[in-house]
């Protein structure tokens, strides 16, 4: 995220870690993160009009870049935050930060995501519709 900008929050989605999120090293196992990511992801897609996925256009995951700043251990209650980025023709940039629910100041994880908009029918990238391209706004 560009600090002398400030991004679009698109969503904040708590989320409660499970046990089952850890590892033997008793943290989160890095590949869970890119599950918190998908939620706040899903719930935002929820907050949108209801034609944002069907058969005719749908979102896949080109990219995921996530840093790690801190493990997260169990139990732990947290936070993230998804933002609005760059907008293309056929996708855009998602950033997110990974956050303690009780104390924002801890970073846990920071990164970014491309979403591109496909016709399930034959695979290939479309236009974002205009009513998430207003969201995105």
């Amino acid at each position: 995220m560009s600090e002398s900008t400030t991004p679009k929050l698109l969503v904040s989605a708590p989320v409660t870690v499970r046990w089952g999120d850890m590892d033997a090293y008793n943290h989160v196992n890095n590949s869970v993160y890119a599950t918190y990511v998908e939620e706040a992801r899903l719930q935002w897609f929820r907050s949108l009009d209801p034609h944002w996925m069907g058969e005719d256009a749908a979102p896949i995951l080109a990219a995921l870049n996530t840093n790690f700043r801190k493990p997260i251990e169990w139990p732990a209650e947290i936070v993230v935050e998804m933002y609005a980025g760059r907008i293309g023709r056929s996708s855009f940039t998602a950033s997110f930060r990974i956050v303690d629910r009780n104390a924002p100041e801890v970073l846990y994880a920071e990164g970014d995501s491309v979403l591109v908009w496909i016709d399930p029918r034959n695979g290939k990238s479309i236009e974002l519709p205009p009513h998430l391209r207003a969201a995105l706004g």
